[in-house]
């Protein structure tokens, strides 16, 4: 019979020790060598699980890469290139488009974040704001005091958890000349508040431009009860 590795040394051990005949069959001799192999001696350097895991993870990453290497023209060289001018793509549509908003009505997406304060009230914070050049701040100020105005006119009903989006579109409804400037606004107001984006002087100007236009413009008569279409 022949065994190697960790078999022979067992056996080697159980005939040191006397235990069991130097003849022996080939299932009771792996069965020996198996118990004899379970000692925690011999399994001290063995990697634990965590190790084991990470082994094969990189070997499955490795297979996956070498298998995509070799179906793409020009091997490693064109997968990196595929793969770059991929991640450029990407980081393009992200700075064209912003940070994707969240749908409407979302919790956290409503344009009063801080309880009920009348559009002078924002109207001087956002100055405020702007004086000190923190212009994030003095356009979410202005456009909460654009809608707020509004909500006192009663162009538009109070309610909460309005988004600017939803503001700007009912809004435009009454007062269809500044509906693309309202539109505009309130994407300025996103990207700042959820976009990651920093506006601006000129930014913060336009808004309070549409705050004092909007301030001096009559509503349309058929839509100006509830900003509501006809």
């Amino acid at each position: 019979m022949t065994v190697t590795g960790g078999a022979a040394a067992a056996l080697a051990r159980l005939r040191a020790d006397g235990d069991v005949p130097v003849d022996m069959s080939r299932l009771p001799a792996r069965e020996a060598a198996e118990r004899e192999l379970s000692d925690p001696r011999y399994h001290e350097n063995d990697p634990n699980l965590l190790q084991r895991g990470l082994d094969r993870f990189w070997e499955w990453l490795d297979e996956l890469f070498g298998a995509a290497s070799g179906a793409t023209p020009g091997g490693v060289l064109g997968l990196v290139v595929i793969v770059l001018v991929v991640a450029g793509l990407v980081a393009a549509l992200w700075w064209r488009l912003g940070t994707p908003h969240r749908a409407p009505g979302t919790t956290g997406d409503s344009l009063f974040a801080d309880g009920p304060r009348t559009a002078r009230d924002h109207r001087t914070a956002s100055a405020r704001h702007a004086s000190a050049g923190r212009w994030n701040e003095a356009v979410q100020e202005r456009m909460r005091a654009i809608v707020r105005s509004l909500e006192e006119r009663t162009l538009l009903e109070p309610r909460p958890g309005r988004t600017a989006d939803e503001a700007a579109a009912e809004a435009g409804r009454s007062l269809p000349s500044h509906a693309d400037d309202l539109r505009l606004a309130a994407r300025t107001f996103d990207d700042v508040t959820y976009g990651g984006r920093t506006a601006d002087e000129p930014a913060y100007r336009r808004v309070e431009e549409l705050d004092t236009a909007l301030a001096r413009t009559r509503p349309t008569l058929d839509t100006a009860s509830t900003g509501a279409p006809a």
